[in-house]
């Protein structure tokens, strides 16, 4: 066992990849950490696959060696590790550039590590079960071929036979033992990871993020139109999405109420083109701070047509948080927070028809009764996310795993 400097049981040290885009995970990441920081000594080990892009990206050759296995990401997870004296780990993502490298180091140094699960890797190559539209739930029983024939991970056959090579050898590793409780952000995804199989029911939790609501409900005005916030790829039903609007202006013309799409990722390109053809479609890019908190504010609701298991949907939290109805896709954990004709509407996964039902409800719905559901969205929220309660369940979570 490689020696380490003195632990401390109120030090962790926090691990996570960034993405390419931001999203909702990297949001309450740092809302854990925050949080986390109020009772522990938190030091933080971040990646970020940007450093695999540019100029200065290392070699396609050298990216895929890392990507099994990156010393040079161990190197620096260790040297945090011993600055930090922390007697626990707490993960999150951790691919491309952090690798299974840092699961080795973690059990050669016994370290416990509390893995977070925001979608579903480390048993999916894209992470999402999900691939044109359709789920591929044979990867949380082993099976990758569907999802690598599928380019499931960058689009790239080649890249996700890579990464689906790179599960199998962590899984038969034993590195994963590094790994005392998993914590998944729904029930919903809990079921499905502990039905197939993937993990011992003992060792996966529950625990839905919290969340620092307003203090008090704000101002909103409703300007008419409906907003889409999330990264722009297909799991988050994009494509539906702008269907749907092009078959409410087929059957509402110039009635037909406007669409704000906010974010970024690599379907971008194909809202801009549905634009030029749909007037009632407009792109925000991504947008952060008082632009996203007004473009909340004023919108008539929230759309979130998701079509792969939603782990959880953070976005939801934020329509809740201004009194906003949301219009959500029967998908995985939304069902839990999500409430039909209470807090908002649901249509299944992928139906455009089901999203134009939504739009028009909402539309025949008078302002009063759209208030009244918005005002039960804020009411769910500040009943059950409670930082508070968030923070005891983790200190039970965090005794059990470096009791282990």
């Amino acid at each position: 066992m490689v020696p380490s400097s003195p632990k401390s049981s109120r030090a962790l040290l926090h691990v996570f990849n960034r993405y390419l885009f931001r999203g909702g995970e990297e949001l309450i990441v740092d809302k854990i950490h925050a949080d986390l920081a109020t009772m522990h000594d938190m030091t933080w080990c971040r990646f970020d696959s940007a450093e695999w892009t540019g100029e200065q990206a290392p070699s396609t050759f050298e990216q895929a060696r890392r990507l099994f296995y990156n010393r040079d990401a161990r190197s620096r997870f260790e040297s945090a590790l011993d600055a930090s004296g922390a007697g626990a780990a707490v993960f999150h993502n951790i691919h491309p550039v952090g690798s299974p490298s840092l699961y080795h180091a973690a059990l050669q140094r016994g370290l416990p590590v509390v893995q977070f699960l925001h979608n579903y890797r480390p048993f999916s190559v894209g992470g999402t079960l999900q691939l044109n539209g359709k789920l591929l739930p044979d990867a949380l029983y082993g099976s990758y071929w569907r999802e690598v024939r599928a380019g499931a991970w960058q689009n790239s056959v080649v890249k996700s036979a890579m990464f689906a090579v790179m599960l199998k050898a962590l899984h038969r590793s034993g590195w994963l033992k590094s790994v005392k409780a998993w914590v998944t952000v729904s029930d919903f995804m809990r079921q499905r990871i502990v039905d197939a199989g993937a993990l011992p029911a003992a060792r996966v939790h529950t625990l839905r993020h919290a969340w620092n609501a307003l203090p008090m409900t704000p101002v909103v005005e409703d300007a008419g139109y409906y907003l889409f916030l999330g990264r722009l790829v297909e799991s988050k039903g994009v494509i539906p999405l702008l269907d749907a609007w092009d078959e409410l202006r087929a059957r509402l013309g110039d009635r037909t109420p406007l669409l704000h799409i906010a974010g970024e990722g690599p379907l971008a390109h194909a809202v801009q083109q549905r634009l030029r053809s749909n007037p009632y479609i407009n792109q925000l890019g991504h947008i952060s701070g008082e632009t996203k908190r007004e473009a909340i504010r004023r919108c008539r609701a929230v759309i979130v047509p998701s079509t792969w298991w939603e782990p959880l949907g953070l976005v939801v939290y934020e329509a809740y948080d201004y009194a906003k109805p949301v219009l959500a896709a029967k998908s995985g954990g939304l069902n839990e927070i999500v409430q039909h004709g209470v807090t908002g509407l649901q249509h299944e996964p992928g139906d455009v028809r089901g999203i134009v039902t939504d739009v028009l409800a909402m539309e025949a719905t008078p302002a009063t009764a759209r208030l009244v559901v918005g005002r039960a969205g804020r009411l769910w929220l500040l009943r059950e996310t409670s930082t508070q309660a968030w923070l005891q369940r983790f200190e039970e979570i965090l005794a059990e795993a470096t009791r282990s």
